[in-house]
């Protein structure tokens, strides 16, 4: 018995070199579908499909502004932490304001209070943390968030992959310095 298998394991060794051999002869006569970049760029048709950094999607009636209601969501469920989201702050009352509040609402009249608008003020996106998995993507309830078809993603220093998503909405809301501050010491 040892003696046939002597003779058939070869055979069997010998066998699978013949299938990868016809694996990669097939793939040899395939064109070539490597970019030999930067001399060729890749057609935009199969950049359709990439999955590049996240991005903002504009309001359907207010191109400057994003249809981000800063819910939070994305943030939550990005398991690289690489998002961070500011809510815009409430309208400050001032006491005449309140005072007039409380005198209309003595009178037995409805009250509408000021509400801290549903945008955000800083929307910022690290991409050298970002695994690009689509978790926020998906978790996103207003489908707000997509991904961009951008290839080329530069930079010199990890300052470079901050995106702040909120640049191509000049209709939204700006963040006080103390945002900004608060931010920078992060």
């Amino acid at each position: 018995m040892s003696m046939i298998r002597k003779v058939l394991e070869p055979i069997g060794d010998l066998w699978s070199l013949v299938v990868g051999l016809r694996i990669t002869g097939r793939n040899f006569t395939r064109p070539q579908v490597t970019v030999h970049y930067p001399r060729e760029q890749v057609p935009t048709d199969l950049t359709d499909s990439y999955r590049g950094p996240i991005a903002l999607v504009p309001h359907p009636r207010d191109a400057t502004k994003s249809k981000c209601t800063a819910c939070m969501i994305c943030v939550g469920a990005c398991p690289s932490q690489c998002i961070t989201v500011v809510k815009a702050p409430a309208p400050v009352i001032t006491p005449e304001q309140e005072k007039t509040f409380q005198e209309a609402e003595a009178r037995g009249e409805e009250v509408e209070r000021p509400v801290a608008p549903r945008e955000p003020v800083i929307w910022i996106n690290d991409f050298s943390l970002c695994s690009l998995c689509g978790m926020c993507v998906e978790a996103c309830p207003p489908r707000c968030l997509t991904f961009s078809h951008e290839l080329n993603a530069v930079g010199t220093s990890r300052d470079a992959f901050l995106h702040n998503l909120l640049i191509p909405y000049p209709g939204s809301l700006k963040p006080t310095p103390e945002q900004v501050q608060k931010l920078q010491e992060r």
